[in-house]
């Protein structure tokens, strides 16, 4: 498919405004050198004007053939095709000045020390060269409108690419989430029927039911606010104080603009993971999940800590889901304006830290 540079209209444009300044510097010049006949001048000037950006625009179609091709050949047919275009308008030019009518614009004309009137070949020769010259001006200016066109294009095309590659890594780490998590309550939900807990079998499913119904029904690559991601969060809380009734215990610490704020969907699901999974599961007392979140200038705070006794364990192992798929998602999401840290806690348990650039719509 041939690459359409620049519009015809935009084209189109340049050339008026082209003929334009030649008008404009020849009416002085003929002023300044004080020529009789300015009336007369000026009207086949303006023939000349016209005629020129019909040649011209024919010039323009010429080169818009060559769109499609590398751009070394666009500017060898630019100087080529400026050749017999320049011809005919010095062919035009001389007829209207020299042939048709002299007269009147030449007699009483200034000296302007030529001793020897020029031949018809060498004033067509001067006339041509005049105007190649011009109209290889005009082609340069045309294939830079178009270069810069095509930067432009492959810019966009490029950043569309990145975004696509963006949205794809943020579905393919989105998705990696929800088939764990279903796995890990699956398995729960089968101890708790192999032993015959119907009462927490049942308040299971329906906690279930409700987390996928939120978090299935959403864009995957949409955000949601955080008062949305903590209510997802404390459906899961609820989901595993089934499996962990002793031992569970969870803490919302959320100010009223930090809960207004945007996040990824599903970006504290694997923190909450984690710390079931090193922290309660591990423990023999209750562990406190702690979700804290405030606003500073133009960033949001968030932590997930827990006071379990997996703090010195290595949690988000290279290659499980966990802490890596938190930071891989931040990066694919927000580059190097979001951090994210995970260390044990200097009181016991672990925490884990996120900054994210503030987003409130």
């Amino acid at each position: 498919m041939p690459r359409r540079t620049i519009s015809l209209r935009l084209a189109f444009l340049s050339i008026v405004g082209f003929w334009a300044v030649y008008a404009v510097v020849n009416t002085a010049r003929a002023a300044v050198m004080g020529f009789p006949a300015q009336d007369e001048l000026i009207w086949r000037r303006i023939a000349v004007t016209l005629v020129g950006i019909g040649l011209t625009f024919c010039f323009c179609l010429l080169l818009r053939l060559f769109d499609d091709r590398p751009f070394g050949q666009r500017i060898t047919a630019a100087f080529i095709g400026a050749a017999p275009t320049a011809i005919l308008m010095s062919l035009f030019n001389y007829w209207l000045f020299n042939v048709y009518d002299p007269e009147r614009i030449f007699a009483g004309a200034p000296d302007i020390g030529i001793q020897q009137p020029l031949s018809m070949v060498q004033t067509l020769a001067e006339l041509a060269l005049n105007r190649y010259f011009f109209l290889a001006a005009w082609g340069m200016l045309f294939l830079a409108l178009s270069y810069a066109r095509e930067v432009r294009a492959a810019e966009r095309q490029a950043a569309r690419l990145s975004q696509a590659a963006h949205e794809a890594e943020l579905r393919a780490l989105r998705y990696q989430v929800n088939p764990h998590f279903l796995f890990n309550t699956l398995n729960s939900l089968s101890s708790l029927v192999m032993r015959g807990d119907a009462d927490r079998a049942e308040a299971m499913i329906m906690n279930l039911a409700t987390f996928y119904r939120t978090s299935l029904t959403s864009d995957p690559l949409a955000d949601v606010t955080l008062a949305e991601e903590v209510e997802a969060q404390s459906l899961y809380l609820a989901i595993e104080s089934v499996r962990y009734p002793e031992r569970l215990r969870s803490r919302i610490e959320v100010s009223e603009a930090a809960a207004r704020a945007r996040v990824p969907a599903l970006i504290l699901q694997p923190l909450v993971e984690n710390a079931i999974k090193h922290g309660v599961s591990r423990a023999r007392g209750p562990v406190t999940i702690t979700i804290r979140a405030r606003v500073d200038e133009a960033t949001l705070f968030i932590s997930v800590t827990d006071d379990g006794a997996g703090g010195s364990t290595m949690r988000g192992e290279p290659g499980g889901i966990g802490l890596v798929n938190v930071r891989d998602r931040l990066e694919a999401r927000y580059g190097s304006r979001a951090r994210f840290s995970a260390s044990p806690d200097a009181e016991g348990g672990f925490v884990n830290r996120l900054e994210i650039p503030l987003d409130v719509r």
